[in-house]
């Protein structure tokens, strides 16, 4: 069945390919980013069931605007995919404060603001499905990724809980782990380097920096059998909460689950027991 389909980030890497994927099912496609004629380049020109519209996530009259003229177009909004997201890299302390509060308003507050705008449209269908790209580092820290992981963790707990909100409206939710694929998520256009320079931190961060600059390209996951998957869990009559996407990803998920489960054991004795005594 045809679908209307918002996708944030669609001028490459990933949201080219879901886009791309998505018209060739026959999908009505609502493909957005900061420059409209990149996406459109990228999306191979004009299409019947194509609406290509300026969008930055992170102004919400930008994200109303585009909402509204997805509806204008298509007349609903079936499926929104958050794709949009930059990599600030760094340790933290070399990280500056307008650093850290950049990448909150991209990774976590720009899919807000799509959400916030879309939900009206969604609820008076009774009917929609939200889709946010986190990542691995959404469920594990991970080296020179505090204030990436910080972002994703913050949409982990967001669109969990934003599950309840809306689940008496059918309205699902769906969170996408990916581990290591090959979009564009390191080139200079998407990835931010730390501003601030401390020595404690310079050998480290030459090293790491240069390490996680030798990957862009050489990833093992492949985008466009990503963006295919992903379109197969937005036709599933009961997506999934979360969507652990690649061989890497998997098992990573796994060995938290287990840690956690662990940690939450380690710490009975110390964490039992300590209700008040009126509380039994």
């Amino acid at each position: 069945m045809s679908k209307a389909i918002f996708i944030t980030g669609a001028g490459r890497g990933l949201g080219t390919d879901i886009a791309r994927q998505a018209l060739t099912a026959g999908h009505q496609v609502v493909a957005t980013g900061r420059r409209p004629e990149n996406v459109l380049k990228a999306l191979g020109g004009e299409h019947d069931n194509l609406l290509v519209t300026a969008l930055d996530i992170t102004s919400t009259d930008a994200a109303q605007a585009a909402v509204d003229a997805a509806v204008t177009r298509f007349g609903r909004i079936d499926v929104v995919i958050n794709n949009a997201a930059t990599f600030q890299a760094g340790y933290f302390e070399e990280i500056s404060d307008a650093q850290m509060r950049a990448q909150m308003e991209t990774n976590l507050f720009g899919p807000m603001n799509i959400t916030r705008a879309v939900l009206p449209v969604m609820r008076a269908q009774r009917a929609g499905h939200i889709v946010t790209i986190s990542s691995i580092a959404g469920l594990v820290g991970q080296e020179f990724c505090v204030a990436y992981a910080a972002s994703k963790f913050g949409v982990e707990g967001w669109m969990e809980s934003l599950r309840y909100d809306v689940e008496p409206y059918g309205i699902k939710t769906t969170i996408v782990e990916p581990g290591f694929f090959r979009t564009e998520l390191l080139v200079d256009a998407s990835t931010s380097w730390a501003e601030l320079s401390i020595d404690d931190y310079a050998e480290r961060t030459k090293t790491t920096k240069a390490m996680w600059q030798s990957m862009n390209g050489q990833q093992a996951g492949d985008p466009a059998k990503l963006a295919d998957a992903l379109l197969k869990v937005t036709d599933l009559d009961e997506p999934p909460l979360r969507f652990v996407a690649g061989d890497d990803a998997i098992p990573t998920a796994e060995a938290k689950g287990r840690q956690i489960t662990a940690q939450a054991t380690a710490s009975r004795t110390l964490g039992s027991g300590l209700a008040h005594t009126d509380a039994a």
